[in-house]
């Protein structure tokens, strides 16, 4: 049989690689400690649980949704005024998608024709690119490098390759490299898609995991964002629920219409329940998820010092889960330091490279473990000579 040639836009998936010589290890009776893939350890709050459950007791919950319920769209509006202060969000402005991973492959489809141009960060989450490649576009890629702070610099994107672009992926903050972004950030951005005519995509995965006593954002609160943007705003990380799949792409309503569309096509909803548990989320306390970011930021503090004492230069980790850490000793390729370190270490942890071609010389390691087993991570690492 002769399969799409679209497969060929893609190569090996560096996850199940890693994951099949841990798995080989594990056979062999090694320990293995594993930072590479970042699924949260800590539990989603009992309200929500409760929620889905008594929600799944209802035959009714389990027919098509064929739309998402009102209150369900209320809470998301409820919830960005309440939590982001960004105010007059309407119903048409909101659709909720089955994880961000789907929503952003759905909309891309919705978007973009064979051979027309997306932005994206590089490093990036590979999804932003293979979203693109599915629709058959083209990537041009805009730096996040040190210099800058692993921030976006939109003054170094060529004004051929912006005005060519039909829209520019920005993800703060940002996963793989950890840095978050600012009002000046943002402003720079807005003026730069109005300049030329492109829509910002924002990705916020990552807003109530941020550290220092800085405060989490929306794209929204940006005087002209709802102008020039749509963002995806997602309850894996903030309310544990990665295996619900739920997000939300919210913002201008012509981008809403195109991918409910599409979306029609093929899909009759996301289960009810799941969208009860959503609400539930939504409209609950917020402890749990405050006293989870001083957590992480205690996972932070143990790996970056421990990475730190034991000679590494100091990982660039502002928000996320996850240490963009440079490769140490002078050290600059990353998958081959990654399968070292399994073997030497039993540690798995992300090349770099396997987040575009900025990424190479860094590692990716994920704040999935308490801080007593990031220790012990650093600790193997320091004895393997690594």
């Amino acid at each position: 049989m002769r399969f799409s040639k679209r497969l060929d836009r893609f190569g090996d998936e560096v996850f199940a690689s890693l994951n099949a010589r841990r798995r080989e290890l594990e056979a062999q009776g090694r320990e293995v400690i594993d930072l590479s893939v970042g699924t949260p350890d800590f539990e989603p709050s009992a309200h929500v649980k409760e929620a889905l459950v008594e929600a799944a007791k209802d035959s009714n919950m389990w027919k098509y949704a064929l739309a998402d319920l009102p209150e369900l769209t209320q809470a998301v509006i409820d919830y960005y005024a309440s939590r982001f202060g960004v105010e007059g969000l309407e119903p048409n402005m909101i659709m909720s998608v089955n994880g961000t991973q789907e929503g952003m492959g759905r909309m891309a489809s919705a978007l973009l024709d064979e051979g027309d141009l997306v932005l994206v960060p590089d490093p990036c989450y590979p999804l932003f690119r293979a979203s693109a490649l599915i629709a058959g576009a083209d990537l041009a890629f805009y730096p996040l490098s040190a210099e800058t702070n692993f921030l976006p610099d939109v003054s170094r994107i060529d004004s051929a390759v912006a005005d060519r672009a039909k829209y520019m992926v920005v993800s703060l903050p940002a996963n793989p490299v950890g840095s978050v972004g600012t009002p000046e950030v943002y402003a720079q951005i807005i003026e730069f898609a109005r300049a030329h005519d492109l829509l910002i995509v924002h990705d916020n995965a990552y807003s109530d995991i941020i550290f220092d006593g800085v405060e989490g954002h929306s794209f929204f609160e940006n005087e002209g964002a709802s102008e020039v943007g749509v963002e995806f705003f997602s309850l894996s990380k903030s309310f544990n629920m990665t295996g619900a799949r739920v997000s939300f792409l919210v913002g201008r309503p012509d981008v809403i219409v195109a991918v409910r569309k599409l979306r029609a096509q093929s899909d009759y909803g996301m289960f009810l329940p799941i969208q009860r548990a959503a609400i539930a989320a939504l409209t609950g306390p917020r402890e749990q998820v405050r006293e989870q970011e001083r957590r992480y930021q205690e996972r932070r503090d143990a790996l970056c010092d421990g990475l730190e004492s034991i000679g590494w230069e100091r990982p660039n980790a502002h928000g996320s889960m996850f240490v963009w850490a440079r490769l140490p000793h002078g050290r600059t390729d990353s998958m081959a330091f990654c399968l070292e370190l399994m073997e030497k270490a039993g540690v798995i942890v992300t090349p770099g490279a396997s987040f575009g071609p900025g990424g190479e010389g860094f590692v990716r390691m994920a704040l999935v473990l308490p801080p007593e087993g990031l220790r012990r991570a650093v600790a193997a690492i320091e004895a393997s000579g690594l």
